[in-house]
């Protein structure tokens, strides 16, 4: 009698739903770009820290790929910068750009997903711990993509039950 022994890790990868992966969430800013990476099932957001950007400059692109591969990522997700109304902004434009270049470079998925209101829900949690934002404005910026983040996990759960 013989056995066949398949390789477990991609029998199990091949069982969970395809939005189940480590993303990285990157929220774009004039001087900061917040990052943040989920658990390897997709499920729980964490700060991941920041990257510094210039001012009037593109994304620091390379920075980002070499921290997604620092973290083990296997897809993105970008912050976009809608207006109040839900329209489009160049900052919105500039997301939709970032995310095709993650996803051509890498091979991996990259999904934009709404960032209105992340910046403030994350000062919020910053005071609501009686913490001070003055000269914390990267861990802001982090924090803002770890509820970026969230909010794209728990839209990616309702779409995979949908």
């Amino acid at each position: 009698m013989s056995v066949s022994v398949d390789d477990s890790e991609s029998t199990i990868r091949s069982a969970t739903p395809a939005w189940r992966r480590r993303w990285l969430a990157i929220d774009l800013g004039d001087r900061r770009i917040g990052l943040a990476t989920s658990d390897p099932e997709g499920m729980i957001a964490s700060p991941a820290g920041y990257l510094e950007r210039r001012a009037g400059k593109r994304p620091p692109l390379t920075a980002m790929l070499d921290r997604a591969k620092e973290l083990g990522a296997e897809g993105f997700v970008v912050g976009l910068a809608l207006d109040q109304q839900g329209e489009t902004t160049p900052r919105a434009e500039e997301a939709r750009r970032l995310a095709h270049e993650l996803s051509t470079r890498t091979g991996l998925p990259a999904e934009l997903v709404d960032e209105r209101f992340t910046t403030a829900a994350a000062l919020r949690a910053v005071q609501a711990m009686e913490g001070s934002t003055r000269g914390r404005k990267g861990d802001v910026d982090a924090i803002a993509a770890t509820v970026l983040l969230q909010h794209a996990l728990r839209l990616f759960e309702q779409r995979a039950d949908a």
